[in-house]
């Protein structure tokens, strides 16, 4: 089999579309390639709806953490204590565990019957654990920036009769956002990264359609060297941090647009003719 031919056949196999069989015998490297950039589409899925949608509950985490009132505080205090302080292997294992719990014919809610069987699976469950974990690391990303916000930019926009919402909206929420998104960035670099953990963690790949480290174990296994797909896995992840960077670069060059920026200085060579 061609390399093009690998390429149309697995390019898309962890999302079901192409062969349903993994390749077996002779394992060439485009094989390697093909398959394990497959799977990064998972890690990828995994990766972009968690910091989605963890971006927007850390946000709110950061307000109620920030509250005067204790029954807004407490609880966001809580939640980012439990989040970050256990490691999120042992949170992928007890989610699971808790997920099979659930009744396998559902749950009935006002006469409904909610399914609960695919929250089991590596695409939701996963998915949520992430999610919570992210946001909870945000949120104290957040919060520190907050805090931050200098107390003139505040006054001022009381000055202009700015309050609630539309204080918050055009002046606190973007200097929060221009000073909390370098940390950002790493939380994200360090969120995709995590998304290896699924692997290891109780949720089952469906019909062999996991993601990048679970294709690496897989050719690992058959060709008994590690050293091929392992470093393939790692490039991968290095092309989608670089990826990251410069998307977050570009946000953040739109956050600050309004601000002076310094020019870089021009190398100058001046050869000490004379003394």
């Amino acid at each position: 089999m061609s390399c093009a031919e690998t390429i149309a056949n697995y390019a898309l196999r962890s999302i079901g579309i192409g062969e349903r069989l993994l390749p077996r015998g002779e394992i060439t490297l485009c094989d390697q390639f093909v398959l394990i950039g497959s799977g990064m589409i998972w890690n990828v899925y995994f990766g972009a709806l968690a910091l989605a949608f963890g971006f927007f509950l850390a946000t709110g985490l950061a307000l109620m953490r920030a509250s005067r009132s204790a029954w807004a505080r407490k609880p966001a205090e809580w939640f980012i204590f439990v989040f970050r302080g256990s490691p999120l292997f042992i949170q992928f294992f007890l989610a699971y565990e808790a997920l099979v719990l659930l009744p396998r014919s559902g749950i009935e809610l006002w006469g409904l019957t909610i399914e609960t069987s695919w929250t089991t699976r590596a695409w939701a469950g996963a998915l949520f654990v992430l999610f919570l974990n992210t946001a909870a690391y945000s949120a104290e990303i957040f919060y520190g920036a907050l805090r931050s916000v200098p107390r003139g930019e505040v006054e001022a926009a009381d000055a202009y009769g700015m309050t609630g919402w539309t204080r918050f909206r055009r002046v606190i929420w973007p200097t929060m956002l221009r000073l909390a998104w370098p940390a950002y960035t790493n939380e994200a670099i360090f969120l995709f990264h995590a998304t290896t953990l699924v692997f290891f963690s109780g949720f089952p790949a469906w019909q062999q359609r996991g993601d990048a480290l679970y294709y690496a174990s897989y050719f690992a296994d058959q060709t008994f060297n590690p050293f091929v797909p392992y470093p393939i896995v790692a490039l991968y992840f290095i092309v989608t941090t670089l990826g990251i960077i410069s998307l977050f670069g570009w946000a953040n060059r739109r956050l600050n647009r309004h601000l002076p920026q310094a020019a870089p200085s021009r190398i100058r060579y001046r050869p000490a003719l004379l003394r």
